[in-house]
């Protein structure tokens, strides 16, 4: 974890990042490498690093991504759709791999498969390791509900919508370890979608009400009630 301030719209933010390390005694990947790449170099010690990979690109997640990925000139994966964020930390270069829904990286004999998970940023991504039973969540699902910027939800219909059909669908013992704060399971949180599609988030809750014929809700939000999960 590291902590420091971003400027949203020319508001500072206190913030604490999380960067997470997958791997084992010889090779790692590193997720959303946040500000300081000598303490995150400091953790994977002698480790190869096979990739880097950001979750979005708003620039507190990919501050440390160049120095990094430098250590052993690993690929830097982002989703396309967060270039131009990107772009904004980094203005003369792009990353390696451009991540895309149901993409795989291995390591240390685990998978992580990309999950689209759009709403907070245009790109974002959430990364799931079945044989971890975890899925890291970026920006996108937090401890305490969808993840904001600046306080604010972008594309809260987006969001919500990806974290229905993504995020919610995976067994309920499935930790999530997101891009800020404490970790949390996907049981502990879904039993709160319902009041955060009926406006709990936004300070506009109303009774519930049912789904319309075509799968969509009064607010926006479109699920697939085909999946018994939902």
């Amino acid at each position: 974890m590291t902590a420091g301030v971003v400027e949203i719209d020319d508001v500072e933010h206190k913030v604490e990042n999380n960067t997470w390390i997958v791997g084992d005694d010889e090779e790692v990947i590193v997720i959303d490498p946040a500000r300081d790449a000598e303490k995150i170099l400091e953790q994977v010690g002698e480790r190869e690093i096979l990739a880097v990979i950001c979750t979005h690109g708003l620039a507190d997640h990919v501050g440390a991504a160049i120095e990094v990925a430098a250590k052993d000139e690993a690929v830097i994966a982002l989703h396309p759709k967060d270039k131009r964020l990107w772009r904004q930390t980094w203005e003369d270069t792009w990353p390696d791999i451009d991540m895309e829904d149901e993409g795989l990286f291995a390591v240390a004999d685990t998978e992580l498969e990309v999950l689209t998970t759009p709403g907070v940023t245009p790109g974002g991504v959430s990364l799931l390791s079945e044989s971890l039973g975890v899925v890291f969540t970026g920006e996108t699902l937090l401890a305490d509900g969808p993840g904001k910027l600046g306080g604010e939800y972008p594309s809260l219909a987006d969001q919500l919508t990806s974290i229905g059909e993504r995020l919610f669908t995976l067994p309920h013992e499935t930790r999530v370890l997101p891009a800020h704060g404490e970790e949390t399971t996907i049981g502990d949180l879904e039993p709160q979608f319902d009041r955060w599609l009926s406006g709990s988030l936004t300070g506009t809750l109303e009774e519930s009400e049912p789904p319309l014929p075509d799968g969509s809700r009064a607010s926006g939000i479109k699920l697939d009630l085909d999946d018994d999960d939902h």
